[in-house]
C-alpha cells in the first residue's frame, strides 16, 4: 500500500512537472475547447437590417461610408510603392477609389494599436483626452502573455507588473466612456440612419456597445476567426510569436447582431461583412445613411480563402500567399461596395473614406508590409502609424487628387460632420479639422502644425518637418528631419539639441492636458524597429518598449 502511494505520488509529481513545463502549449490547445464550452456559438441567424423609405427623400445630404481595415501596412496597396509582394498583388478596387477622389500620402493613424485609434476616429479627438490610452487585453490572453514572457529567453524581455495584471478590470468592463459623443450619435441626431458592421473594440457592456453609441443596427465581430480552422475552404498561416499564439488560442468564428448571442457567420468573414454591407446600402438607398464597415481583415490569425490563395502561387512563401489572399478579399470588398453604389446610382453622392487603424504588424514575420517606412504596429515610427487614407465623393471632390500635408484619424469626424451639414462648432471639443477646404484648395494653410502620439512609455511628436520619438524609461530619443529624411533613418538628435528640447517641451505641455489612463498598463513589450518579432536583437538595433 505504501509502495503504491509512493508510485502515485511520483506519477503526480512527474506529470505535474511536465504539465508546468508545457503549460503554454497545453493552454493554447485547451483554450478554444474551453471557450466553445463556456461560450457556445449558435448556428447562423439571418440579419434584419432597418429598411428606409421606398421613395427617395428630398434630403440631398451625402451618404457616408467609412471603411476601416485592420493592421494594413502602407505598402499593402498598390497605390503606395507598388504594393505587397513587390507589386505582384494589385489592389485595383482600392486604387480605383483613390482615382475617383483624393489620396493622402501623409495620412496618420491616431495610435499604433487598434482600440485607441478607433476611439479617436469615433470622437474626433486624441483618445488620451479621456484616458483611452491602451488597448484592452482579453482576460485569457493575459495568462498566455504572462507565461510566454516568463519563458522568453531573448536578450530583450517583456516586462510585466503582476500586481497590476492581476487587478486589471475585466475585458468586458474596459471600453470608451459612454459620455463621449461619437460621429454616429451626431449623425443619428441629425436624421441619418446609422449602421455598424465588423470590429468595434470600444466596449461591449454597460452602454459601451455600438447601439448605445449611436448606431441603429450593429453586426459585431464576436470572435477572431475568418472561418473555422479546419474548414476545407480556408488556408491558414501560423507564427511562433506570442501574439499569434494568443490570437489562435482564443479564436472563435462568431458574430452578434443587435446584441444577440454569438452565432456563426455563413461564409468567410470579410465576404460576410461585405455582403451584409450591401444589404444596408440596398435597404437605405433612399435616405442619407452612415455605414461604418470596420473589417477584421487583415489582422491575424492569417486565414485566406483557398480560391484567393490560388491566385498567389507566383509569390515566394506560404505566409505571404495567405496574407496576400486576405488583401485580395479586402480589395474585393471595396469593389463590391463601389459596384453596388453605381448600380443604385448613388455613387456620386456618397462620401467614402478608406483607411486602416494602424500600420502592419511585426508578429506576422513579413518584412516589407510597411515599406519604405521603418517600424511596425506597436511603435510610433512611421511604419506603425502611416496608413492608407483615401476620400472619394465624386459629386464634391475632384477626381485624381493627391494631398501631401499631414492629416490624422481625428480629422475624419470633423470632415464627416461638415459633409453632412452638421454644425459641431462650440458644441463639441474636437482636435480634428474639416479637410474639405484643404483638398478643394480653398485654403493654403496646413491642417496641422503639430501632432502627438502617446502610449505610456512610448511617445512621439510631429512638429512641422521634425519628428521626435522617445522611449521614456530607456531614456532613448530620436529626432528626424522628415524634409530630408522621410524614412527616419538618420537620428540627428545630437546635431540639433535645441530643436529636440523645444519639441519635447511641446510634448510635456501636451501631456499635462491629457487624462490619466482609464486602466493601467500591465505589460511592456520590446519592439525592434527594423526587425520583425522573432528576429534576434543585436547591439545597436533601435528598439522601444511599448506599454499596454
Amino acid at each position: 500500500m505504501v509502495r503504491k502511494s509512493i508510485y502515485i505520488l511520483f506519477a503526480l509529481v512527474f506529470f505535474g512537472v511536465i504539465a508546468w513545463e508545457y503549460k503554454v502549449n497545453i493552454l493554447v490547445w485547451s483554450l478554444p475547447k474551453m471557450m466553445n464550452f463556456l461560450n457556445p456559438i449558435q448556428e447562423n441567424i439571418p440579419t434584419s437590417w432597418s429598411v428606409g423609405p421606398e421613395e427617395a427623400t428630398k434630403d440631398d445630404r451625402p451618404n457616408i461610408i467609412l471603411i476601416l481595415a485592420d493592421d494594413m501596412g502602407y505598402n499593402d496597396i498598390s497605390l503606395h510603392n507598388g504594393g505587397a509582394a513587390d507589386g505582384s498583388l494589385q489592389t485595383s478596387h482600392i486604387d480605383e477609389l483613390a482615382a475617383s477622389g483624393v489620396w493622402f500620402s501623409r495620412g496618420y493613424a491616431a495610435n499604433a494599436t487598434c482600440a485607441p485609434s478607433r476611439a479617436s476616429i469615433m470622437t474626433g479627438k486624441y483618445a488620451t483626452r479621456f484616458g483611452y490610452e491602451f488597448t484592452p487585453v482579453p482576460d485569457p490572453a493575459r495568462f498566455i502573455l504572462t507565461w510566454l514572457a516568463e519563458e522568453d529567453d531573448a536578450e530583450l524581455k517583456g516586462r510585466i507588473d503582476r500586481e497590476v495584471a492581476n487587478n486589471l478590470p475585466s475585458y468586458f468592463d474596459m471600453g470608451m466612456p459612454t459620455e463621449q459623443i461619437t460621429i454616429a450619435e451626431v449623425l443619428k441626431d441629425a436624421g441619418y440612419y446609422t449602421a455598424h458592421i465588423g470590429k468595434w473594440h470600444l466596449g461591449i457592456t454597460n452602454g459601451m456597445d455600438p447601439q448605445s453609441q449611436g448606431f441603429v443596427d450593429s453586426l459585431s465581430l464576436a470572435g477572431s476567426s475568418y472561418l473555422p480552422e479546419n474548414d476545407p475552404e480556408v488556408v491558414n498561416a501560423k507564427f511562433d510569436t506570442s501574439i499569434d499564439k494568443m490570437v489562435w488560442s482564443t479564436s472563435q468564428y462568431a458574430a452578434r447582431f443587435n446584441g444577440s448571442k454569438p452565432f456563426a457567420p455563413d461564409k468567410y468573414v470579410t465576404d460576410y461583412y461585405t455582403d451584409e454591407a450591401l444589404k444596408v446600402i440596398e435597404n437605405n438607398q433612399n435616405q442619407p445613411f452612415f455605414l461604418y464597415l470596420s473589417h477584421w481583415a487583415i489582422h491575424n490569425p492569417l486565414q485566406a480563402l483557398r480560391a484567393d490563395v490560388e491566385h498567389m502561387h507566383h509569390m515566394s512563401g506560404h505566409n505571404l500567399q495567405v496574407y496576400s489572399g486576405m488583401i485580395r478579399a479586402l480589395d474585393r470588398s471595396v469593389g463590391k461596395i463601389i459596384k453596388k453604389l453605381k448600380e443604385l446610382e448613388i455613387y456620386g453622392k456618397t462620401l467614402i473614406i478608406f483607411t486602416s487603424d494602424n500600420g502592419g504588424a511585426n508578429y506576422i514575420e513579413l518584412e516589407d508590409i510597411n515599406k519604405p517606412y521603418r517600424g511596425w504596429k506597436i511603435s510610433f515610427f512611421d511604419g506603425g502609424i502611416r496608413v492608407p487614407f483615401i476620400f472619394s465623393w465624386p459629386d464634391q471632390i475632384e477626381a485624381g487628387g493627391k494631398f501631401d500635408d499631414a492629416i490624422h484619424h481625428f480629422d475624419i469626424f470633423s470632415t464627416i460632420a461638415a459633409a453632412a451639414n452638421v454644425d459641431i462648432k462650440d458644441k463639441l471639443v474636437v482636435d480634428g479639422k474639416n479637410l474639405l477646404p484643404f483638398i478643394r484648395n480653398e485654403t493654403f494653410n496646413k491642417p496641422h502644425e503639430t501632432l502627438f502620439w502617446r502610449s505610456g512609455n512610448h511617445q512621439s511628436v510631429l512638429h512641422k518637418n521634425w519628428k521626435f520619438l522617445i522611449s521614456v524609461k530607456e531614456n532613448a530619443r530620436w529626432l528626424f528631419d522628415t524634409s530630408l529624411d522621410p524614412f527616419e533613418k538618420n537620428n540627428v538628435i545630437d546635431k540639433y539639441p535645441k530643436e529636440a528640447e523645444f519639441i519635447e517641451s511641446l510634448l510635456v505641455e501636451f501631456n499635462k492636458k491629457q487624462s490619466e489612463p482609464l486602466f493601467p498598463s500591465a505589460f511592456e513589450a520590446p519592439i525592434l524597429i527594423d526587425k520583425y518579432d522573432g528576429q534576434e536583437y543585436e547591439p545597436g538595433d533601435d528598439y522601444i518598449y511599448w506599454s499596454n
